[in-house]
């Protein structure tokens, strides 16, 4: 039996959830998020909890079922609290700033960089060095924030760049003097 998969995810007070065949819906005081769920596993609700339990013993049987109880939890997680991924701007001069939605950042280029608001996604700007990325969807919030760190990744020889909150960055010695 799965460690992970047999867990059974408990409803936090204002989330409730809905099983309509193969699609799980989850709403909560953040939002709602559905998931259509393979037919390898099969999601039950009961107690204010959902049990996700797998048909069979094979391989792939066994591949799912630890999967879409992770899934599952991310999605009650993100819809009763939500998810946020802090970036820092690491150099001299740089910098990032919101106009309206979007969000523009001074990185070293000849131009300043913009960054479009993304469905799902809010981006926030406490202080010119620190970005941050809220969502309830953990994957897109991951995936946003790898986006904008993509932009300019952290060098490894000043550290300069976009890394995230509490990031450490292997660093080069760099040439030796003549």
């Amino acid at each position: 039996m799965s460690r992970i998969g047999k867990i059974p995810i408990t409803l936090p007070r204002g989330a409730e959830a809905r099983i309509d065949g193969n699609v799980l819906t989850v709403k909560g005081p953040k939002g709602s998020l559905s998931l259509d769920f393979h037919n390898h596993v099969k999601v039950r609700l009961e107690d204010g909890a959902l049990l996700v339990e797998r048909h069979s013993d094979e391989r792939q049987d066994r591949a799912y079922h630890g999967l879409y109880q992770r899934l599952i939890r991310n999605m009650v997680t993100g819809v009763a609290e939500g998810f946020a991924k802090q970036l820092e701007l690491v150099g001299v001069g740089y910098r990032a700033t919101m106009d309206g939605k979007t969000l523009v950042m001074n990185l070293g280029f000849s131009h300043e960089v913009r960054f479009g608001p993304i469905d799902g996604v809010t981006l926030a700007v406490p202080d010119p060095t620190h970005v941050t990325v809220n969502g309830i969807d953990k994957q897109l919030v991951g995936q946003v924030a790898a986006n904008i760190r993509r932009i300019r990744p952290p060098e490894p020889y000043k550290g300069k760049g976009i890394r995230y909150s509490g990031e450490h960055i292997r660093r080069k010695v760099g040439k030796a003097g003549v």
